[in-house]
C-alpha cells in the first residue's frame, strides 16, 4: 500500500479553504452587539427592576429604590457577556455587582442608603479616634466600634458611620455584629471607600 505525502499548503487547499469559506459566507445580521455602558431610565429598561429586587434582599425593603430611583436617569456598565458590573449616578458609583450576586457599595450607594435605613440597620458606628483613619481608607477594628446593626454578618456591605450620625466610609463586615461587640481586637470592617473631611 502506498502512502500520498501532502504538503502544508496541500493540506490548506484541501481542508481549510473549504472551511474558511463557509465561515465567511455566515450572515451576522442575528447577532446583536451588547453596548458595554447603558443608560437605564425609569421604565424598567436595562433590567433596573431586577436590581431593585436584589437590593431589597440584600439591605431590606425600600433599598432598591432608594439606590435606583425609578425617576433617575442611571448607567449600568455591563460585561462583555452582558452581566451588570456598575451602577453609576451622576454623583458617582451607586455599587458593583459582585460575582456572588451582592452588590458591592460605592461611597455614593452608602449615602443613599444611609438616609433610606433606619438606625441602626447595616451601621458600625465609630468614635472620634477611629474617624480620621476610617476616612482614609484605614479598616476598622472592633475595639474602636461603638455599636453594630443586629442584621450585619461576616462579607455583608455596611455603613460606618461617626457617632454624630454622620457617613464616613463604606466596607465589608469581616465579623458578625455580636462578634464585633465581643472582641477586642480584629478587623471589624474592610474600608473600601471613605468620604473626604469637610
Amino acid at each position: 500500500m502506498r502512502y500520498q505525502h501532502y504538503s502544508v499548503e496541500d493540506y490548506n487547499i484541501r481542508y481549510l479553504v473549504p472551511i474558511k469559506s463557509e465561515v465567511e459566507g455566515l450572515s451576522t445580521a442575528h447577532v446583536k452587539p451588547r453596548p458595554m455602558s447603558e443608560p437605564a431610565d425609569g421604565n424598567g429598561q436595562a433590567g433596573l427592576p431586577n436590581l431593585r429586587t436584589i437590593a431589597d434582599y440584600q439591605f431590606g425593603s425600600g433599598a432598591g429604590n432608594a439606590l435606583f430611583p425609578p425617576t433617575e436617569s442611571l448607567t449600568i456598565k455591563r460585561t462583555t457577556s452582558g452581566r451588570p458590573q456598575q451602577v453609576h449616578a451622576e454623583t458617582g458609583r451607586l455599587v458593583s455587582f459582585g460575582i456572588d450576586g451582592r452588590f458591592t457599595l460605592g461611597l455614593e450607594g452608602g449615602r443613599r442608603l444611609h438616609d433610606a435605613l433606619e438606625h441602626p440597620a447595616y451601621r458600625v458606628v465609630v468614635d472620634d479616634e477611629s474617624e480620621p483613619f476610617v476616612r482614609d481608607e484605614k479598616n476598622v477594628f472592633a475595639k474602636f466600634v461603638l455599636e453594630a446593626g443586629d442584621e450585619i454578618r461576616p462579607g455583608d456591605e455596611v455603613l460606618i458611620v461617626h457617632e454624630r450620625g454622620e457617613l464616613i466610609a463604606v466596607g465589608t463586615a469581616q465579623l458578625s455584629a455580636d462578634a464585633i461587640e465581643d472582641f477586642d481586637t480584629g478587623v471589624a470592617v474592610a474600608v473600601r471607600e471613605g468620604a473626604p473631611a469637610e
